[in-house]
């Protein structure tokens, strides 16, 4: 029996009642699929995530109303309470008096306000999460690394998110602010290793929070976080886990279920073989409150089915829920889909190709599909 190597010693960054690294049990999270201003669906939600053994729980903000529904949702449920900022970054000092952690993503911090640097942006976010004892997230994501990033690291993907993770690092150290954690995230499990093993040799004083972001539908979506948590956690590295699936809202429980499992059996030694991701790959974003129209899960699950003749043949394809992980976060699969309110936008590579009815789209996937299979073959 393989027992995992001791944890690295990182420093202790408090979320509300949650310690996160600095040997502290590894906190298991999740996100709520509901909107944030319907605060009685997403304090069900919240929960019952809460109950299935979730420390701690993300809520989305793209919206003032988002964010004045927080104090409420505050008063209402009783767990560590983690905002996702993303593009609203400019929405942290209304949301910070009512949580615990805050999340930005480095690659938004470009879109708005462009006068100001970002070093000043990320100075601000400090100063706010200092202010109401929040801990920060700085998250860095494969599809939507800051462009100066990836002019830097053509082609290396995973030296881009190191990279930026790591400046931000340095941007927070000079400034003071020490309680933060860094994610660094991709849907492919090996990139997700790499990177993480890359980071903690650079940094291991700070707490890493892993992920797979869009690891897709079940079975394959707790196969793949399997394959990264397992590589990552039996080395040591990883001080908090979400588990990101594409599952209707009335099973988004088992996102923190899989944790739990995942954890235990690496605690115990163990692990499962790690299969070859060869052959056809669907991967797909979690569901959450970001999601135009519910038929996602739906049409991800339809995706599925309609391309299992092709298992064989290594293609990926790419169907996300919402404008803000669609675009760039298609750009490396062979077929994207991204889904609007009332239509579906189809992508081959970078290319676009138009927008589609959610029913319609399909006969279009299996025809580039078709494609795309006669051209290599």
């Amino acid at each position: 029996m393989t027992q995992p190597a001791p944890r690295n010693p990182t420093r202790t960054v408090r979320a509300g009642p949650v310690r996160i690294g600095g040997g502290a049990p590894i906190a298991v999270q999740s996100m709520c699929a509901t909107h944030t201003q319907d605060v009685d669906a997403t304090a069900e939600q919240a929960r019952g995530l809460a109950a299935a053994g979730a420390d701690l729980v993300r809520v989305a903000v793209d919206s003032a109303r988002d964010a004045a529904a927080l104090r409420e949702l505050r008063e209402r449920v009783d767990v560590a309470l983690v905002v996702d900022l993303q593009e609203h970054y400019r929405l942290a000092s209304e949301v910070a008096p009512w949580v615990d952690k805050l999340r930005y993503n480095p690659g938004h911090l470009h879109h708005h306000e462009r006068k100001r640097t970002i070093e000043d942006k990320v100075a601000g976010l400090a100063a706010i999460a200092g202010e109401h004892q929040c801990a920060l997230r700085v998250g860095v994501n494969c599809g939507s690394v800051a462009p100066e990033y990836d002019s830097r690291f053509p082609g290396d993907s995973v030296g881009a998110m190191v990279a930026c993770a790591l400046d931000h690092c340095e941007l927070l150290d000079r400034i003071g602010f020490s309680d933060f954690v860094v994610s660094l995230k991709d849907s492919d499990p090996a990139k997700v290793i790499d990177a993480n093993k890359r980071f903690a040799l650079e940094r291991p004083d700070v707490p890493l929070h892993l992920g797979v972001t869009e690891a897709g539908l079940l079975p394959d979506g707790e196969i793949k976080t399997r394959i990264a948590f397992e590589q990552l956690l039996a080395q040591g590295i990883g001080d908090t886990i979400r588990v990101s699936l594409t599952l209707p809202n009335d099973r988004k429980h088992e996102e923190v279920e899989i944790g739990h499992r995942i954890l235990e059996d690496v605690q115990h030694g163990r692990f499962r073989s790690v299969p070859e991701l060869s052959g056809l790959n669907i991967i797909s974003c979690p569901s959450c409150s970001r999601v135009e129209n519910e038929a996602f899960v739906d049409l991800a699950q339809k995706v599925r089915d309609l391309t299992r003749y092709a298992s064989e043949h290594d293609v990926t394809i790419a169907v996300m829920g919402c404008r803000v992980n669609g675009p760039g976060e298609t750009d490396d699969a062979d077929l994207g889909l991204w889904c609007g309110p009332r239509h579906v936008n189809l992508k081959r590579g970078t290319e676009k190709l138009g927008a589609f009815g959610y029913e319609e789209v399909l006969d279009r996937v299996r025809t580039e599909l078709d494609a795309l299979i006669q051209r290599r073959s």
